[in-house]
């Protein structure tokens, strides 16, 4: 559970800076080229992709469990799933930035 909560901390924290950053401007994207940058954002965030996956473990574990840890199941089922969502939503926000000039 405690790594339940630091995944739910870590995804609200990511959410947070990547809402709060400067917004680049933006131009369409193919799917070709999207799906290449979100494969770039993965390497240079491996601490989010990590906890995606840590978030999807967690998720398939109290999908199965029997306890309802005490009538708390069910909630965190639904956290996990918003975090699972957010993060990769922050991780789609930075694929479809145009990379600064310079």
């Amino acid at each position: 559970m405690k790594n339940l909560f630091l995944s739910l901390l870590l995804s609200s924290f990511v959410i947070f800076s990547a809402n709060n950053s400067a917004i680049a401007e933006e131009h369409t994207k193919t799917k070709k080229e999207l799906k290449k940058e979100m494969k770039m954002e993965m390497k240079k965030h491996p601490r989010i992709l990590k906890a995606i996956k840590e978030l999807q473990d967690v998720l398939e574990y109290l999908e199965k469990a029997p306890d309802d840890f005490g009538g708390n199941k069910a909630k965190a089922i639904a956290s996990s799933k918003q975090a699972i969502q957010d993060l990769k939503k922050a991780l789609e926000f930075k694929a479809k930035q145009v990379p600064s000039k310079k």
